[in-house]
């Protein structure tokens, strides 16, 4: 399954606004950081956190979203 990159966030709470914005659409999501699944926030500072989709949703994911 091919994942694409719908967008990236530095603050992982706009990053699970996003996430529960496109699930609450029917489009399946994860997020990626480098943070130990939010346990070390601190370890992500300057690195983004990344909203992945599966790529046939990307369209769709950018749409609701409202991002050009």
């Amino acid at each position: 399954m091919n994942l694409d990159i719908v967008t990236t966030f530095l603050n992982r709470h706009e990053a699970q606004l996003a996430k529960g914005r496109l699930e609450s659409s029917g489009i399946e999501c994860s997020l990626s950081s480098d943070d130990c699944g939010g346990m070390e926030a601190g370890l992500s500072f300057g690195s983004a956190i990344k909203l992945l989709v599966k790529s046939a949703d990307l369209a769709k994911a950018k749409e609701v979203l409202e991002i050009k």
